[in-house]
């Protein structure tokens, strides 16, 4: 009708369409420009904070509700559901699926490398990739099992200042424990004794004493030792 020559409002009042509808028909260029609805291209209180959540999803921060709260202490005041949501279709987008949880990544870390599978060590080296603080403590860990089953000890002063080097909260806690006994320690990481053997007749003392539910004295536990010597 406008290719006719017919006027815009002669087409709605032929038509019996609002003016603004005619209007909005005849200058879309595709069909696409006419998927619309009332809420799109409008301003969120999420627009200024979509490039951070791009730049901390590309580090590898993809728990939403850690994201949430990082960017409410920038100043973010709207809610949980609305980041859920814009992080939604990149969690789709991601092939490798469901990052492994933290229990199995110590699980990969404490395990002698050459004990792990070929998949997990892929695995493994993929996570401390992506995050340095984690391939420090990996390093520091496999040292120290280093040090305790080839008796090292001597190396535990040098392994500490490594440790105290690197921004690892939970290890320095660590280190000062170990830095109360030092003497101790070193001795344990060196010498070939062990204690296990008195810990272990211990824990069995316990588990008959527990046997009588706690009411047994001295002189019938120690027949019951001695029986089950």
């Amino acid at each position: 009708m406008l290719r006719e020559g017919h006027s815009r409002r002669a087409v709605a009042r032929q038509l019996q369409m609002t003016y603004r509808t005619v209007q909005r028909l005849a200058d879309a260029a595709s069909p696409e420009d006419l998927f619309q609805c009332q809420w799109q291209n409008r301003r969120t209180k999420l627009d200024n904070f979509k490039p951070y959540l791009h730049e901390r999803w590309a580090e590898g921060g993809t728990n939403a509700w850690t994201l949430w709260k990082e960017i409410q202490s920038h100043g973010y005041a709207g809610g949980y559901g609305a980041v859920r949501a814009y992080l939604r279709p990149f969690r789709d987008s991601v092939p490798e699926g469901r990052p492994p949880s933290p229990r199995t990544v110590s699980g990969w870390i404490l395990t002698h490398p050459d004990a792990l599978a070929e998949e997990d060590r892929l695995k493994l080296k993929s996570v401390l990739a992506h995050c340095p603080e984690l391939e420090a403590l990996a390093g520091h860990v496999r040292s120290f099992g280093q040090m305790l089953t080839q008796r090292q000890g001597e190396r535990l002063p040098e392994w500490i200042a490594a440790v105290r080097a690197d921004d690892l909260p939970s290890m320095h806690t660590f280190i000062n424990g170990l830095e109360r006994d030092l003497a101790a320690v070193t001795a344990g990481l060196t010498l070939p004794w062990s204690s296990g053997i008195v810990e272990g007749h211990v824990n069995r003392i316990k588990m008959i004493k527990r046997q009588m539910y706690g009411r047994a004295g001295f002189k019938l536990l120690r027949k019951r030792m001695l029986l089950a010597s």
